[in-house]
């Protein structure tokens, strides 16, 4: 178990989209507690799904390896030029100032932040389950990763108020905005040196 906690944790503890939007509605306090439960359950579904094989299934048919490099690729170009037009306008913490997002687009934007990211399927269901089938028991494993899950949504929804004072200042959101971009142009174009 202990062996999935930290398999899981050095997967997941990455500056990325999902990451940063958590991050983002712990600053705000806005609709924590439901993005982080959407987060961890995805991670779950995910991480059963990775160590019941279907990353070896996957694994096996390359043309759905191309298909999500390629669309990978495009999410995260896509995600990475939304996150730079943000840090051109260092969006305001206090949802009072820029107003109150509603739950169900917070809920949809975490949705497609979890299940639209190709690093989703190549980290979590493939490189996790391909791992995990290497311990037994694997599904004590797959706890571990799920407990590690787990324990980052909450961590970073719920701990983000002790960075508030420093994401207080637009620079602040505007160096986040611009890493969490480079981060993913850097991890496109990863993806598509591999197709």
């Amino acid at each position: 178990m202990a062996t999935g906690l930290l398999t899981g944790l050095s997967l997941i503890v990455v500056i990325g989209a999902q990451n940063a939007f958590v991050l983002r509605q712990g600053l705000r306090r806005e609709h924590v507690g439901a993005v982080v439960a959407v987060c961890t359950a995805s991670d779950v579904v995910l991480i059963a799904a990775g160590v019941a094989g279907l990353g070896a299934l996957v694994g096996a048919a390359p043309v759905v390896l191309t298909a999500v490099r390629w669309g990978g690729a495009t999410f995260l170009v896509v995600m990475a030029v939304a996150s730079l037009r943000r840090a051109r306008r260092a969006e305001h913490l206090d949802p009072a100032e820029s107003g109150p997002a509603s739950l169900s687009a917070v809920l949809t934007t975490t949705l497609a932040l979890t299940w639209l990211n190709p690093h989703v399927y190549l980290d979590t269901v493939m490189l996790l389950g391909g791992i995990a089938v290497q311990h037994e028991p694997r599904w004590w494993f797959a706890a571990g990763a799920a407990v590690g899950s787990a324990a980052w949504f909450s961590a970073l929804g719920f701990g983000a108020r002790v960075l508030r004072p420093l994401f207080a200042r637009p620079a602040a959101w505007r160096v986040l905005d611009v890493l969490v971009a480079a981060v993913m142009l850097a991890v496109a174009a990863s993806l598509l040196l591999r197709a």
